[in-house]
């Protein structure tokens, strides 16, 4: 699995498709993370837009390879750990991401806003809400991308609605975790959304598992 993860990060970075979702995070931040925000709310932000861009992530590496070159790949290694080795590295690519604009927020965020907190505790709830976002946004991009849909445009249209759902509908572990440092920083106190970073890893094992098997009987 080492050499197929190390073949998919080389493949995504040579395709330099990684630019378009990098940029996007980066105009989100910048649009809506100052100095001297409130610390909580910065954070929630911050992992709330991890949601489309792992999703965006999932389909660049999942379609990067050539049908030719995924074809042998997947006779050599095996369909399944080939897809899931795209998926591993398109979750690893927004977890780098979310990990800079985290670190970011930590320095330029207004911790005084969380009282009797140590900065610390509020730095692990932004970890979690992180974690929650991108498992969350890597089971949309895998049940809204190859080969559950091959279809380019019903596949972007899908990660778009489901980005959007991740974000909005009751239950999404996304929405609870970026609910919980929000509702923290009204109440000048932090809550780990550990039930929700849970929720979200059972999601996305359970997406993956789906996508890889499916990939698998259509291999």
């Amino acid at each position: 699995m080492t050499g197929l993860l190390r073949y998919q990060s080389v493949l995504l970075l040579r395709s330099h498709r990684w630019i378009g979702p990098l940029l996007l995070y980066a105009a989100f931040l910048a649009a809506g993370v100052r100095p001297g925000d409130p610390l909580l709310d910065s954070l929630g932000f911050t992992a709330a837009g991890l949601v489309p861009i792992t999703a965006w992530l999932v389909r660049i590496c999942v379609t990067n390879e050539p049908d030719a070159a995924r074809d042998c790949a997947a006779a050599a290694a095996g369909p399944v750990r080939v897809h899931a080795a795209a998926l591993l590295t398109a979750l690893g690519g927004a977890l780098l991401a979310g990990t800079v604009g985290t670190a970011v927020v930590l320095l330029i965020g207004d911790p005084r806003t969380v009282e009797h907190v140590e900065p610390e505790e509020a730095a692990l709830a932004g970890v979690l809400a992180l974690l929650a976002c991108t498992l969350t946004g890597a089971a949309v991009g895998a049940l809204c991308s190859r080969p559950l849909l091959r279809s380019t445009g019903v596949a972007v249209l899908a990660g778009g609605l489901g980005s959007l759902l991740a974000w909005g509908i009751a239950g999404s572990p996304a929405r609870s975790a970026v609910t919980a440092l929000v509702e923290g920083s009204r109440a000048h106190t932090v809550t780990l959304p550990v039930t929700a970073c849970a929720g979200a890893l059972v999601l996305a094992c359970a997406a993956g598992a789906v996508a890889c098997l499916v990939s698998a009987r259509r291999g």
